[in-house]
């Protein structure tokens, strides 16, 4: 093989481990890299989410929780909606937590807002705590879709909900791109049915399901009820 060809094998090497390193700050934005990703999601998430939270509605005094709160703007959304309440947010990354901190900066020091490391699977909070528990872009990469929702439903109010709100799913227009990235990712995708059945089969009632064909995007609300934990 000549130096040329050897130099090409090396430069798309290069190019494919770049491109890896780059998807896996989208499930875990580390250091400078993450940060960054972290405000851009900020932007590129914002319309998504305010479509999300138009199918609910927020009472002024709620207490919330943005669980993969990545870069924060969703809790300056939900802060906003319930401005007489408190939003805690948590998230595994601490590149996003940094950023949703100063994001959040006045917020937090008004004690309004309140940003954690954490992860769903072990959320640091008692029984029957929040009004509303929000997930954006972030449910594909729970590591147990059942023992975690049961988590999020542990520290929701009797009556309290859950809304999970993505952009990639099973059976949306880019589901056969999305289905490739989440394989890199370690990431699962659900159809709208599947999204429905978790958060049943987890012990949520009332579930709804919203979907935009056209934008791709999906929102499915559940709620705690007020029998006993299943």
């Amino acid at each position: 093989m000549s130096l040329s060809a050897v130099a090409s094998v090396l430069v798309r090497g290069a190019g494919v481990l770049i491109l890896f390193a780059l998807m896996r700050q989208l499930r875990r934005p580390v250091w400078l890299p993450g940060r960054i990703l972290a405000r851009h999601m900020n932007s590129t998430h914002y319309e998504l989410t305010r479509w999300g939270l138009s199918h609910l509605q927020v009472s002024p005094e709620s207490v919330i929780l943005d669980v993969g709160c990545g870069g924060g703007r969703t809790i300056q959304q939900l802060a906003l909606l319930a401005p007489n309440g408190k939003v805690f947010g948590i998230d595994y990354s601490n590149a996003s937590v940094a950023v949703a901190r100063q994001t959040n900066s006045a917020a937090i020091e008004s004690a309004k807002v309140d940003i954690r490391h954490g992860s769903v699977s072990k959320l640091s909070f008692a029984d029957d705590t929040f009004d509303l528990v929000t997930a954006v872009e972030t449910l594909y990469y729970w590591p147990n879709l059942d023992a975690d929702l049961r988590e999020v439903r542990r520290v929701l109010r009797p009556k309290g909900r859950v809304v999970i709100i993505a952009e990639a799913y099973r059976g949306q227009r880019l589901g056969a791109a999305d289905a490739l990235a989440m394989r890199v990712l370690g990431g699962k995708l659900l159809s709208p049915d599947e999204h429905r059945d978790v958060l049943l089969a987890a012990g949520f009632i009332d579930v709804s399901v919203f979907e935009d064909r056209k934008r791709g995007w999906l929102c499915v609300v559940g709620e705690k009820g007020t029998g006993a934990a299943s």
